[in-house]
């Protein structure tokens, strides 16, 4: 038949289908769940969900579940390619192959609404060009009691059920009948024992008898790739169907809701019909008895609905000696699971393959399907689908075929999450700061600005990839820190700067800085210097003007009429910043040169703190710095996103007053369009106290990587579920290979699952903190001048 001149869809209107046959249906587009991330009583309440939402619709309704798998080529579309690191991205992942899955669901009401007889069909027989009548009333009643299914669906948590277009359905209907092959029409070729879609040989694996399943189905089971001695990682009962399988193939799981009343008036006379009959075979009066208790069951449970079902599974290949490989791989899920399919052939393997179009399920008839409870038969349901990407988000790598997957760790609109705070877990080797510097990375050229306190110059190769955008305060002896904070380009400093450099200042010299009349000398004195002197402008000029001006000059008419103990002691503030410029201990630190800086120019700002942990004067300052550098970088900026970060931060939490700028930090983040970042080696590294308890609750993004010593502690103190920790007993590493990868768990709000994070070898280059291969780099670096052709000259060198 020409599909073209008689097509199988009459009319599509939105999602609503009418075909040649005269069949209505509604189609719509379900997103599962991701492959990996639901418990074994996710599972339960998935099944609990679908039962009852499908329960209540109306005798006769055929629902077609299709999941469709095409091993398809990666396309990265969506990956950016604006930076270096993002063309390498983009260019190692392309093409890399892998299994995308789509998941369609089809509410069917047929013509006549009865039960085909129990006959092969051609699905094309009963196609007809006569218009079809758009105003049944019955259709529209069918149509009311599926919205309430889709909404109950959407509710549950879990699913999200859309409808499908109109161009979906046409082009989904195409790709049907055309083999999924998506660049030329191709024939339908039915032999003897053959079917062919263009240049692809089809067949298909069906269950579709009671005999076919053991007596009891889970909507689970243990995952035996991750399951261990010590904790079980859960399945779908039938998933070694779906994503497991690498192959071109679909899986069809079709019910037709039955008219329980009827089946109890059957059953009632199948059983007054034995037990005439007992006296003449013992058998009689077993199968009498399982009736009964099957009676029993339907009278008693109001929730029991009897419902008849299919589950088929179709595949093809362009070589139909492989369809023997792909059988095979199916009959031994089908041993484990300990049910039996049936293989069709002949005239029988069109009529299951072609009759699992979604418009033409009604001609199956009571030979090509079972009779079961609706909780039996949902136990064939494929509940998990491809890792999912958000709209923006860090990309990471899925745990099936390492393709990049975008996590939205962000949130903008607070859909998973209220505070965006995250933390990083790790022990030392495991790759934490390789972690950190691929999400650091990309939240930069994402455009969100970067205050980094690091101890070990984890950050400062990547950051050298951005010349123009980053700065690294690292304290050398001798050498000027390159800050300037007295800057002001036009000589008419803002409030918000008179108020950064009191604050800064008053520290500085060790003065209260929650003194009113101090604060407010300091700034009359900033202002009169602004106003009196010549650019350029810092701590060098601000001196001298004190100096050299008189008391009388420096205070104005309301210090003067206050007590003189509440002001700034003029004398023992030069006394004290003496140590910072001419020749003090301490003046090259603030020391005008070639290179200044100002913090709020610069979107990624390194503070390298490992030289100076034990000079408690210059790790003030840099601690100093550090405050003003997140006020005017982030706390200034809130039209633009922010982030601070503290490295190896269980080392910082020695410092001097770090605990209370990070409780600060945490605190007034709230309030501004940013985020807080922590890496530690172990949860135990934080005190118990009401400071950590606090930055805990508030750190709702958590990263965990292999941590062989354990991670009850990490649950314990985070409240994580059990399959969360299941999930991180889970994590394994592969660092040997043509595709390294590290594992890592993700938890953002309630969600979670476990990632990979596989990189370009660019990626890797950058990322790397230590090593004979990042000296080399390094070396490159400093004589070259450019970190990408640095690493660019350190990948085009033959490997050993």
């Amino acid at each position: 038949m020409n599909l073209y001149k008689y097509p199988p869809i009459a009319d599509v209107q939105n999602n609503t289908v009418f075909f040649a046959n005269g069949n209505f249906c509604l189609a719509y587009r379900v997103h599962l769940p991701e492959v990996y991330s639901l418990s074994e009583n996710d599972f339960d309440q998935l099944h609990s969900s679908w039962f009852q939402a499908i329960k209540s619709l109306p005798v006769g309704t055929y629902i077609h579940k299709q999941d469709v798998y095409l091993k398809k080529a990666y396309q990265a579309k969506d990956l950016p390619t604006k930076s270096f690191l993002q063309q390498a991205t983009h260019n190692y992942f392309k093409g890399r192959e892998h299994l995308d899955h789509q998941c369609l669901l089809f509410f069917s009401l047929p013509k006549n609404n009865k039960l085909a007889g129990s006959k092969y069909r051609n699905p094309f027989a009963a196609l007809s060009k006569a218009k079809v009548d758009q105003s049944n009333q019955e259709w529209k009643h069918f149509e009311r009691h599926v919205i309430d299914v889709v909404a109950y669906l959407n509710q549950s948590g879990k699913l999200k059920v859309h409808r499908m277009t109109a161009q979906e359905i046409t082009a989904f209907s195409k790709d049907f009948w055309n083999g999924f092959v998506a660049d030329y029409d191709t024939d339908i070729q039915i032999g003897s024992n053959a079917l062919q879609l263009g240049n692809q040989y089809f067949q298909s694996l069906v269950f579709q008898h009671e005999s076919s399943f053991q007596d009891e189905l889970k909507s689970s089971r243990p995952h035996a790739t991750f399951t261990a001695d010590d904790f079980n990682f859960y399945q779908g009962f039938i998933d070694g169907f779906g994503l497991q399988l690498y192959e071109h193939h679909m899986v069809n799981q079709l019910l037709i809701i039955e008219d329980s009343k009827k089946w109890q008036r059957a059953l009632e006379k199948r059983i007054e019909s034995l037990k005439k009959s007992a006296n003449f075979s013992s058998q009689n009066v077993i199968t009498c008895e399982k009736l009964e208790a099957v009676l029993d069951t339907i009278v008693r449970d109001e929730q029991s609905r009897l419902v008849r079902g299919q589950f088929n599974v179709i595949f093809w290949h362009e070589h139909k000696e492989h369809l023997k490989e792909i059988t095979g791989k199916l009959m031994a899920e089908c041993k484990q699971l300990d049910i039996r399919p049936y293989l069709p052939s002949g005239q029988a393997l069109p009529h299951y393959v072609l009759n699992s179009y979604f418009g033409f399920t009604s001609n199956f008839g009571a030979s090509d399907t079972y009779v079961t409870d609706l909780k039996h038969a949902l136990c064939l349901w494929l509940h998990t689908g491809n890792y999912q990407s958000d709209t923006t988000g860090i990309i990471f790598n899925d745990r099936q075929y390492n393709l990049p997957v975008k996590k939205d760790v962000w949130d903008e609109a607070k859909n998973r999450i209220k505070a965006r705070n995250f933390a990083i877990f790790a022990p030392t080797g495991e790759g934490k700061s390789f972690l950190a510097n691929n999400i650091l990375r990309q939240y930069f050229e994402e455009q969100i600005r970067l205050v980094i306190i690091d101890l070990g110059g984890s950050y400062s190769k990547f950051a050298q990839l951005y010349p123009k955008e980053h700065l690294i305060l690292r304290f050398e002896p001798g050498k000027s820190l390159g800050i300037n904070p007295f800057y002001c380009d036009d000589g008419n400093p803002s409030p918000e700067l008179l108020e950064e450099l009191s604050v800064f200042l008053l520290e500085l010299t060790a003065f209260d800085t929650n003194s009113k009349a101090q604060s407010v000398t300091l700034k009359n004195w900033l202002r009169r210097y602004y106003k009196n002197s010549p650019a350029p402008y810092n701590m060098y000029a601000f001196y001298n003007f004190l100096i050299h001006m008189g008391e009388k000059n420096v205070t104005d008419e309301i210090t003067k009429s206050a007590d003189k103990e509440t002001f700034l002691d003029r004398n023992r503030f030069l006394h004290i910043l003496s140590e910072y410029v001419g020749d003090g201990i301490y003046s090259y630190l603030f020391q005008p040169g070639k290179k200044e800086y100002r913090l709020e120019d610069k979107r990624l700002i390194i503070f390298e703190l490992d030289e100076v942990r034990d000079n408690k004067e210059i790790l003030a300052v840099m601690l100093k710095l550090i405050k003003t550098a997140v006020q005017r970088s982030i706390w200034s900026k809130r039209e633009e996103k922010g982030i601070i970060l503290f490295d190896e931060f269980a080392k910082q939490l020695k410092f001097p007053n770090v605990l209370e700028s990070v409780e600060f930090y945490y605190q007034a983040i709230r309030k501004q369009n940013g985020a807080i970042g922590i890496i530690l080696q172990s949860i135990n590294q934080l005190p118990h106290n009401s400071t950590a308890a606090s930055i805990l609750e508030n750190t709702q993004v958590i990263y965990s990587l292999r941590n062989e010593k354990g991670y009850e502690e990490l649950v314990s103190r985070l409240k994580l579920s059990s399959h969360d920790h299941n999930q991180l007993k889970s994590i394994t590493n592969k660092l040997s290979g043509k595709q390294k990868y590290t594992e890592v768990f993700i938890k953002i709000g309630r969600q979670s699952n476990v990632y990979r994070l596989e990189v370009p070898p660019e990626a890797y280059a950058a990322y790397l903190t230590d090593g004979k291969e990042n000296e080399e780099i390094l070396r490159a670096y400093r004589k070259l001048g450019n970190m990408e052709k640095a690493i660019t000259q350190f990948l085009s060198k033959p490997s050993s």
